[in-house]
């Protein structure tokens, strides 16, 4: 019911300022106005005299809010986790609670066994690994001094990737641990695919719902306030991506080289989009149209049939679903299984059977969604039945190029083609091609920021940084660099960049010689792989330079690693040990321990994929 200047003692303007408001409050905050709006009576002819902040006091002490203390943790390494940890914990404080949240790296240990609810919100790196920030709380409960946790109720949000083998391993971990240790559930683990927004919510819906241990009705007003706030976005995010203006578009390579990497230029003008060195740029592509065509023929479809593909049951043309809506380049088990149940073809039931799963983990790893049609057959499924079983397309993100502060309203990106042959077909990285054959100077492209508080330049200006870059991971010390120059920025900077041949394959090779002869990058090793008889990789020149380079540690230097996760950042992270035992006398479990530190003390940050 609206409050009417005809069914209260409020003039128009406060009655309509009042059903603004009233509306968006949670059970909490309506107790917490009347506590202070009693309260404020009962002490009236006081507060003539009093501050103004003293009827607050007053609310504080006697108004019913919920003291429950809850300790959230993220581990998380491009921060998707970071900000969902913050979202959560922003959404607990608003309904009463007390909430202490930590990056699990910076966690005091021996504080878990005084906590009573625990949230954990954990991504999933490689092959089943837990984030660099979350490696130390990993071990630790891993351990033998790990606490028994008798008293503890917990939750775990995991995020991972289906197309992985071992998808949220480190969400699941962490619940078996917990449970191990004598925790109880608060609310079963939800596991979150790439497309993670909606999980996550109702996840922060159902722990908000256990922790309110009030009436039901102020349960339901908490979750309510939740799944509100959670699908009302106001600003440009990767739910609500901005359309920005391709400024450039151009191959940074040679001719002559066997490799493309474009170097593209949005604009965000009019987007109030902000970000820091360090945070990446995530795009939505589009899957190639000659994929899209080839698919549509192979299963025999219309391309003109309407299909499911978007919010609230909003339809698309076939063709426009699978080239903006649905992923088609990549399989999962989850995706096969599916498959399977929809068609019971028996060849694909012996594929996902027990005892074939190296025979599958080949094929998800080399075949796409028109192998999966062609080889098992399965043209004259229905459209919209196997639609229904796809995935939204994942955004790409890629590690900005660029900083604000030297390109205002602007955005640089560094992106790799991938092209290549395989089963008998040409093979398109989805952006990457995107970007390189169908985008130029005019388009527009969806995009938002990924902010990514563990890849981050020093407090202190004058903290020397030791940068590792091969190829297109040398993007975001573009950005450092750029930064840098524009702050004024004192401390030394040492830059490690490789790639194939100096000749055609030195990115941004007339820059990083205008910053070292102007002092913002103090000196640069390269390694160019095919120049030499044998192949000379960053980690190569690394130990060449060990003397100097254990020297700029004991000075206190951050140590950057951006790029290839699989076997560039474990031989760089090798480099660094071999050269603490080998200039440091340390021992391997000492030199362990000492790059362990630096990641704890945010001087080993790395951006790997």
């Amino acid at each position: 019911m609206e409050l009417q200047v005809t069914n209260s003692p409020f003039n128009q303007e406060q009655a309509e300022l009042l059903n603004r408001l009233l509306p968006t409050l949670t059970d909490n905050q309506r107790i917490w106005l009347g506590g202070y709006i009693a309260a404020s009576l009962g002490t009236a002819t006081a507060a003539t005299a009093a501050p103004a902040s003293a009827p607050l006091a007053v609310l504080t002490e006697n108004a019913p809010v919920i003291s429950k203390e809850v300790t959230v943790l993220f581990g998380s390494q491009t921060g998707n986790s970071d900000r969902l940890a913050k979202k959560l914990t922003k959404k607990l404080e608003e309904n009463g609670f007390q909430v202490t949240v930590s990056a699990m790296g910076s966690y005091k240990s021996n504080n878990l066994k005084k906590v009573e609810n625990l949230l954990i919100v954990v991504s999933t790196q490689g092959e089943g690994e837990p984030p660099d920030n979350a490696i130390p709380f990993y071990e630790f409960l891993h351990s033998k001094r790990a606490p028994k946790l008798d008293t503890l109720r917990y939750s775990v949000l995991a995020l991972g990737d289906t197309s992985y083998e071992f998808f949220c391993q480190t969400g699941k971990d962490f619940d078996k641990r917990l449970e191990e240790l004598g925790g109880k559930q608060l609310t079963p683990r939800v596991d979150c695919d790439v497309d993670f927004d909606e999980a996550a919510a109702e996840w922060m819906n159902q722990v908000l719902g256990a922790l309110s241990e009030g009436s039901s009705a102020q349960a339901a007003g908490a979750v309510s306030q939740l799944a509100t706030s959670t699908e009302v976005e106001s600003e440009y995010s990767r739910t609500n991506p901005f359309r920005a203006e391709v400024l450039e578009n151009l191959n940074l390579n040679g001719r002559g080289s066997d490799r493309e990497t474009r170097h593209v230029e949005l604009s965000l003008e009019g987007s109030n989009l902000q970000y820091e060195p360090g945070d990446s740029l995530g795009v939505y592509p589009e899957n190639h149209p000659r994929l899209v065509d080839e698919l549509i023929e192979a299963l025999g479809w219309n391309a003109d049939e309407l299909v499911p593909a978007g919010k609230n049951g909003e339809e698309r043309t076939l063709r426009e679903a699978l080239l903006r809506y649905y992923e088609i380049t990549v399989l999962t088990k989850p995706l096969l299984t599916q498959v399977a149940e929809l068609t019971s073809n028996p060849e694909l039931m012996n594929l996902l059977s027990a005892g074939h799963e190296a025979e599958l983990r080949t094929y998800l790893a080399e075949h796409d969604l028109l192998d999966l049609v062609q080889d098992f057959n399965l043209k004259g499924v229905s459209s919209r039945a196997l639609t229904a079983l796809l995935r939204k397309i994942p955004a790409r993100l890629y590690s900005i190029a660029s900083s604000l502060k030297a390109n205002p309203d602007e955005v640089h990106l560094t992106v790799r083609t991938v092209r290549y042959e395989t089963h008998g077909r040409e093979r398109y990285g989805v952006c990457s091609v995107q970007l390189a054959e169908r985008v130029e100077a005019g388009d527009t492209l969806p995009v938002f920021i990924q902010n990514n508080p563990n890849f981050k330049l020093p407090e202190s200006s004058d903290t020397p940084i030791i940068m590792i870059g091969p190829g297109t991971g040398v993007a975001p010390f573009r950005a450092f660099l750029g930064e840098r120059e524009e702050t004024g920025a004192e401390g030394k900077t040492w830059l490690f960049y490789g790639d194939q041949h100096f000749s055609t394959d030195f990115l941004y090779q007339v820059e990083w010689q205008r910053w070292l002869k102007e002092g913002v990058l103090t000196r640069m090793d390269v390694a160019f792989s095919r120049d030499t008889d044998q192949k000379v990789y960053v980690q190569h020149r690394m130990l060449e330079k060990s003397k100097e380079l254990y020297q700029w540690l004991q000075e206190g230097a951050a140590v950057y690693v951006c790029g290839d996760e699989k076997k560039m950042a474990h031989d760089v992270h090798a480099a660094l040990a071999a050269i603490l035992e080998q200039e440091g006398g340390l021992s391997p479990e000492e030199a362990s321990d000492y790059l362990t530190q630096m990641q704890q003390q945010k001087r080993y940050q790395r951006d790997v994929y």
